[in-house]
């Protein structure tokens, strides 16, 4: 589900009301990511622990695990939801994924990804669903 937010002056997303709960039964610690720097993934840090640890397993003979886990390194950064729900996104992120004013939150299952409102539908207007994808939906949903 996508919610609609803005990021304060200081870089700050207030989670959505309807997302907290959830993510406050994982914990107030999170890991602030990306794998491209055009969005940012907001992890829960026992989500990205676990992550981190399988992609070092991996990066030891695979050099594509490698460049995923050097760019979350470079981009990612730890942090914390404040009292109020609000977790800052890493500035370097802020900048490259254009993430100020209004921006779009999406919600999986164990991260919210953070786009800006502009780029993300862009992005969906550069991606249109193929019929392979429909099949897909369709098989899944059956």
């Amino acid at each position: 589900m996508s919610k609609p937010v803005k990021i304060d002056q200081k870089g700050r997303l207030k989670i959505p009301a309807s997302l907290i709960n959830g993510l406050k039964e994982m914990g107030t610690e999170f890991y602030i990511a990306s794998e491209d720097g055009q969005s940012a993934r907001i992890y829960p840090m026992r989500v990205w622990a676990e992550i981190e640890k399988q992609l070092v397993k991996l990066s030891a003979r695979d050099k594509n695990m490698q460049n995923l886990l050097v760019r979350a390194k470079y981009f990612g950064q730890t942090g914390n939801m404040d009292a109020h729900g609000r977790v800052l996104i890493p500035s370097l992120l802020r900048k490259t994924a254009l993430i100020r004013g209004e921006v779009d939150v999406l919600d999986y299952q164990n991260y919210l990804e953070v786009w800006n409102y502009t780029r993300f539908v862009k992005n969906l207007n550069r991606s249109p669903i193929t019929e392979q994808d429909e099949l897909l939906l369709e098989r899944l949903a059956s």
